[in-house]
């Protein structure tokens, strides 16, 4: 029997770090760790912790086992699977005394005051518990973790009182760092941001070697199960196998949420869609007819608010505050989740083989790969908490569109960023836009395989690069 649970630990040299239970020596650091111990720092009890994120990024996991570091003793209550006497607990949760004490009883846990922690998992499944954070948290005895999975944290707590007294951070898939982390190398990332805040290029040999490296990370992706499995197996297809359950577990949410289907037809389709070099999602071509505007646009809100997809929305005005310019209903979908990208473009095969996976790897395999990089770019962006825009506009004889993948607000100047998987020498679309709109311009970035290069004003810059830009 093969485990894929995962756990974390503090490391003597304080690293943060996730080991797996079948091979203990083996370890994952998360960077989030850093911003729990910070919030526990600064909050000091007076706001409860909500994790967010998808399934599977390791909500679950990082909260208990910062309380097993960090605190003298923590009670974890799993509401997908907790016990009757706890739902009759809390029932009468506004008697707080009785609450703890029956806590304790529960789970055999002395809790101390100021030195323990409370983690309520999946906290979308108990609106009463999340309602009344507010009045635990002024109680003040015991800190509070809260984690929650797809937009059930929203749809479940209509009708309550949403408590002011949370602090939230997202989680998300490993990102490229953490993922060199899980193979051993804390060498490779800090070099390649010297190389980048040197405008220095590290020579093309050199240069293929971190591309490939990065190719494993697009493929395996950063879902800490799928990075587990090829730790364990080295083998693509059953990375494959782990990422398809995963898909799965997200279609199966999107039906829950949305019984039409509709929501589950869009997610599975965001590979097709980038594909298709439009210039926005079409949904017309995935659900049919026509659908209520009114609709679509809470649907697209709720897969946004799920955190399994990243959306990129136009902006009409690419000028500082893109936000005041988004247009909400044109809008491209990316995959939170690289890897689960990948895998959902091959979705027609039962397992994508192996020999796909090492085509892909070696980037010899016979199709445009502009999407699977303009995705991996999207979710690096976002992983570091930008928001995402892109801007298309036609040209003179108005039968195409330019079109800038993505903008930048950087002070009160916009970046634009291009993606390419080929054909880097023309840049038609960055040349019209710096021409058009000069005075908003600042660093303009060209994102491709090859080595760090400057051409004229324009920073070329390989894929791997976009995490510090």
């Amino acid at each position: 029997m093969r485990f894929h649970q995962i756990s974390l630990f503090l490391s003597p040299n304080n690293y943060k770090i996730v080991r797996s239970m079948e091979y203990p020596e083996r370890i994952f650091k998360r960077k989030i760790y850093d911003r729990i111990q910070e919030w526990k720092r600064t909050k000091d009890g007076s706001t409860a912790l909500l994790i967010k994120g998808a399934r599977r990024v390791g909500k679950s996991t990082i909260a208990e086992e910062f309380a097993k570091n960090e605190y003298s003793s923590y009670i974890k209550v799993d509401f997908a699977d907790a016990p009757k006497a706890l739902w009759e607990a809390v029932d009468n949760i506004s008697d707080r005394d009785n609450f703890f004490l029956q806590l304790q009883f529960i789970y055999n846990v002395r809790l101390e005051e100021r030195k323990s922690v409370i983690i309520f998992d999946e906290i979308q499944k108990a609106p009463k518990v999340r309602e009344a954070i507010k009045y635990l948290v002024k109680d003040h005895r015991y800190d509070y973790i809260e984690t929650g999975s797809l937009l059930s944290i929203k749809k479940n707590t209509q009708g309550i009182v949403i408590p002011s007294e949370e602090t939230r951070i997202e989680m998300y898939p490993m990102d490229y760092e953490e993922f060199r982390w899980a193979l051993g190398d804390t060498v490779t990332v800090p070099l390649m941001k010297e190389t980048l805040d040197k405008h220095q290029g590290v020579g093309d040999a050199t240069c293929r070697k971190l591309m490939r490296d990065f190719r494993l990370y697009m493929l395996v992706g950063g879902m800490p199960q799928a990075v587990n499995t090829y730790l364990d197996t080295n083998n693509l297809s059953e990375v494959d196998a782990t990422k398809r359950e995963i898909i799965e577990l997200y279609a199966d949410d999107f039906r829950k949420i949305d019984p039409t289907g509709r929501a589950t037809r869009l997610f599975m389709a965001a590979p097709s869609q980038l594909t298709g070099n439009a210039s926005r999602y079409q949904v017309t071509s995935v659900l049919g007819r026509s659908q209520n505007e009114n609709e679509m646009n809470e649907l697209i809100q709720d897969m946004d608010d799920s955190m399994t997809v990243n959306f990129s929305y136009h902006a009409n005005d690419p000028s500082a505050g893109l936000s005041q310019h988004k247009n909400i209903e044109k809008y491209k979908m990316y995959v939170g989740d690289t890897g689960l990208f990948i895998t959902m473009a091959f979705w027609d095969k039962a397992v994508t083989e192996n020999i796909i996976y090492q085509k892909l790897l070696s980037d010899k395999l016979a199709t445009d790969l502009g999407y699977v990089y303009e995705n991996v770019v999207a979710q690096m962006l976002r992983a570091r908490g930008e928001k995402l825009f892109y801007h298309t506009w036609p040209t003179s004889s108005g039968k195409h569109n330019y079109e800038i993948d993505f903008l930048l607000s950087r002070g009160s100047k916009i970046c634009p960023v291009e993606v390419k998987s080929s054909g880097y020498k023309t840049h038609k679309s960055m040349d019209e836009f710096c021409r058009k709109y000069s005075q908003h311009v600042g660093t303009r970035y060209l994102v491709y395989t090859k080595d760090l290069r400057k051409d004229e004003q324009l920073t070329m810059i390989p894929v791997y690069h976009c995490m510090f830009i």
